[in-house]
């Protein structure tokens, strides 16, 4: 379950540091609807780095829309190079059906990856009615999802290293 405030899922610092150390993470993203996924992947590196990530173990990779995204994470799981995979894009409603069938397929496909190679992959694929709300959420802020991504991966990436004992 994902909570409202980004600030109040947070690691722990002191315990973040030592635990996240070696975490390695790969980002990707979307370029279509540039200017919002940037923002999303800033606010995802930065929260990482803020955690005790460090940089080093941080690879970001762009594809060209979300549709892409499901087949470069399959590619980057295959190298069993990352701990986790965070997809980060932003589908904005047209006039079509093409906003449902981009969302869903991305989101099956990344689903599918993760589940088949047992391994983490946050889905923060905004899907908005327009681009206000995608601006909103994308914002330079504390809301911004991009923050969210990163603390999801870290969290769960506690939880699956507690799980295996």
């Amino acid at each position: 379950m994902r909570l409202r405030n980004p600030e109040s899922k947070a690691p722990k610092p002191a315990l973040a540091r030592k635990d996240v150390s070696r975490f390695r993470i790969a980002t990707i993203r979307g370029e279509y609807n540039r200017e919002i996924t940037l923002s999303l992947e800033k606010k995802c590196v930065e929260t990482l780095l803020a955690a005790g990530v460090p940089q080093k173990n941080i690879r970001s990779f762009a594809v060209p829309g979300c549709f892409e995204i499901p087949i470069l994470a399959q590619r980057l799981t295959l190298q069993k190079k990352y701990d986790a995979l965070i997809a980060l894009g932003a589908v904005i409603k047209g006039d079509t059906y093409h906003f449902e069938l981009v969302v869903n397929e991305c989101a099956r496909g990344i689903m599918d990856v993760s589940l088949r190679h047992d391994l983490p992959i946050i889905f923060e694929v905004l899907a908005t009615y327009n681009k206000r709300d995608a601006v909103r959420r994308a914002g330079n802020n504390n809301f911004n999802k991009g923050i969210e991504a990163a603390q999801t991966a870290l969290s769960l990436l506690a939880t699956l290293k507690e799980a295996r004992g």
